[in-house]
């Protein structure tokens, strides 16, 4: 069992997200636990004043709504009556006992999962403290209701569990086979807590590989005056599909300022990190071949790392980002350091072209003179050598003219308007 707990200061936001579930079907509301009425005699007003009066009685506390998902594997398929069992006992053991709390069960994933919604505020108006929550209450709670209800353990399943539901929620978009919101909303619960961006191109850099942007609009467009964002599907191509859906329909709120708030938490980073993904592009351009820029991003890819180009309309690179799914870091080139970016990276793969293009030449030169240096005549040992010598020069001369101009001031000696001094008269 997995336990994710999430604290809000808008219970009704939580409770409505819950709710629509119900509406459209995916979702049962199960229980209401310490509530004065049946389940059955709740309306939506009922259940939400229950929490909005005990919220009423510390006005102080910013995040007074907690909102608890307990996904299970796959493979469990408990009865509502156990479910709503290791429910309570979960409450309870981690000091939510005498709240009031709705469980509502979701069936929109590939697992089972419990939905819990409750608050903080005590009847004596007193907090229940959420600090470290998960730490110090949640996690002895889960692995003893594993070991009391036989459930799978979430430790022996996280290595390949956790990668696979990782895979599968962040999987490619494909616009028309699924609900587009549902589909964003699955990538963006795991890139935008699991990953380390700190720009708006290195968090799209991550998105669109799964066939997803975040889109700010044209700079003289009203949606980025007024600091709006929108979420779209790609199509295979990268052009944009279908209706975008903005980012305060979400239930976690991916807004620009959401963002913003991300990309100051995530501007330091681990120089380990960093050093990783330096170290498998300077150990990829020291392979001896004729090294392209996709030859690089096919050598880094080896090592768990996506390299994302940015070119303009007519083809040009501009930008390049690596996206590393080992540490889930996002780096911009530049901010690797210069010979990380773009342009150098491209200067280093033409370089290592131009290199091996030369070791490619000296050996057709010595393959020319092999028949004559193997001859045990002398004469023809002379004329190897004056032929060796001549390639030599004619290489030389073509490396010469091959160089760009290293002066912009030179000017041709005809060109130049030399004004001589004239002698003046009477002397």
């Amino acid at each position: 069992m997995v336990a994710i707990i999430k604290t809000s200061h808008s219970i009704h936001n939580i409770l409505n997200y819950n709710e629509n579930k119900v509406k459209t079907g995916v979702a049962e509301c199960i229980s209401a636990e310490n509530y004065p009425l049946e389940l059955e005699n709740l309306s939506f007003n009922l259940k939400l004043n229950r929490f909005i009066k005990l919220a009423s009685l510390n006005e102080n506390a910013k995040r007074n709504s907690v909102h608890i998902s307990l996904n299970f594997d796959p493979s469990e398929n408990h009865s509502k009556e156990k479910l709503i069992e290791i429910a309570n006992m979960y409450m309870q053991k981690i000091g939510f006992g005498r709240q009031p709390y709705l469980i509502y069960q979701h069936n929109d994933a590939g697992h089972p999962h419990l939905h819990l919604v409750t608050n903080n505020i005590q009847r004596d108006g007193k907090r229940i403290d959420l600090h470290l929550l998960g730490i110090r209450k949640s996690e002895p709670a889960r692995k003893e209701i594993e070991e009391l209800f036989g459930l799978v353990k979430a430790e022996g399943k996280k290595n390949k569990q956790d990668i696979s539901t990782e895979q599968a929620s962040a999987r490619i978009v494909n616009y028309g086979n699924v609900e587009s919101k549902k589909a964003i909303n699955s990538v963006l619960n795991t890139v935008l807590n699991k990953y380390k961006y700190s720009s708006l191109p290195e968090l799209n850099a991550v998105l669109k590989q799964c066939n997803i942007m975040a889109d700010r609009g044209r700079e003289d467009s009203k949606i980025f005056q007024t600091r709006g964002l929108v979420y779209r599907i790609l199509d295979q191509e990268g052009n944009p599909i279908g209706v975008p859906i903005k980012a305060s329909s979400f239930y976690n709120k991916p807004t620009l300022k959401f963002l913003e708030e991300k990309f100051k938490v995530n501007t330091t980073r681990n120089a380990t990190d960093k050093s990783r993904v330096k170290n498998a592009i300077d150990i990829a351009l020291l392979k001896e071949k004729n090294f392209s820029l996709n030859d690089l991003a096919k050598q880094l890819e080896k090592e768990g790392i996506n390299t994302v180009f940015r070119k303009s309309e007519k083809g040009l690179l501009y930008g390049i980002t690596y996206v590393d799914h080992t540490t889930k870091n996002v780096f911009n080139g530049s901010s690797l350091g210069k010979q990380y970016s773009a342009k150098a990276i491209e200067d280093r793969c033409s370089s290592t072209f131009t290199n091996e293009a030369k070791r490619e030449s000296q050996r057709n030169r010595l393959e020319i003179t092999k028949p004559y240096l193997n001859s045990d005549q002398s004469n023809n040992f002379q004329d190897a050598k004056q032929q060796f010598q001549i390639l030599t020069k004619m290489e030389n001369i073509i490396d010469a003219l091959m160089q760009a101009e290293q002066s912009s001031e030179y000017l041709p000696y005809q060109l130049k308007n030399k004004r001589k001094k004239g002698r003046r008269q009477g002397l």
